[in-house]
């Protein structure tokens, strides 16, 4: 199974942090947010990883090379301008290949990988939803034996960390878009499973936040 890592963003909300430096290479822990990611993946046997990039790309790609130095390759995607989830995926696609894929948003923090088994059947998608945080209450969608809707008792967050098969996204126009909408249609034909990960994860979405990482790595 391969890899993508959203790594596109302008990184708005962690700004003066990212006025200069992309917010995937801001430091950890003692290394760039995104090497904890490369690290992660390739002991859960991950070798290729796919890394969408634009704001500052060429900061990114020097820092990170072709992957040799986490012994795994790396395959860029660069956007002259952020498409998006949606477009950056669909841009990514020929890299990515036919068979479904782990894709994980480049600004949280988990200590989970899930497996590409967890993708079953005709399913076009597989979340993984963690508790609320104080910053979102209300959450993202539902999670029921298994299967996530977008309405539901058990409203829970989604983590950022997903299984994708390529035909959630294939045959939409190019350009920009969000993925949210196709999730939702996929739901709605019952098509998305989901789990629970109760485990230590964080939106590394602030400066605020990305303190309290630090702090909890470093403890």
């Amino acid at each position: 199974m391969k890899a993508m890592i959203l790594a596109a963003g302008l990184g708005k909300r962690m700004r003066p942090l990212t006025d200069h430096c992309p917010k995937p290479l801001l430091p950890v822990g003692g290394k760039p947010l995104i090497v904890h990611h490369l690290e992660r993946l390739k002991r859960a046997g991950i070798d290729d990883v796919v890394i969408n990039v634009s704001y500052r790309a060429e900061q990114i790609m020097t820092a990170l090379g072709d992957g040799s130095a986490f012994k795994l390759r790396i395959h860029w995607s660069h956007e002259e301008a952020p498409l998006e989830t949606g477009g950056g995926i669909q841009k990514a696609l020929p890299l990515l290949g036919n068979a479904p894929f782990l894709l994980i948003n480049g600004d949280v923090w988990c200590d989970y990988t899930p497996q590409a088994s967890l993708l079953q059947g005709s399913d076009l998608a597989h979340l993984v939803l963690v508790d609320n945080p104080s910053h979102h209450p209300a959450g993202d969608f539902a999670l029921t034996d298994g299967r996530v809707a977008v309405e539901g008792r058990q409203r829970l967050t989604f983590a950022g960390i997903s299984l994708l098969h390529p035909n959630l996204i294939t045959g939409q126009p190019p350009g920009a878009f969000a993925l949210a909408p196709l999730l939702k249609q996929a739901m709605a034909g019952n098509r998305v499973s989901g789990e629970h990960f109760s485990g230590h994860w964080v939106d590394v979405g602030t400066p605020e936040r990305l303190e309290a990482l630090e702090h909890h790595l470093l403890a």
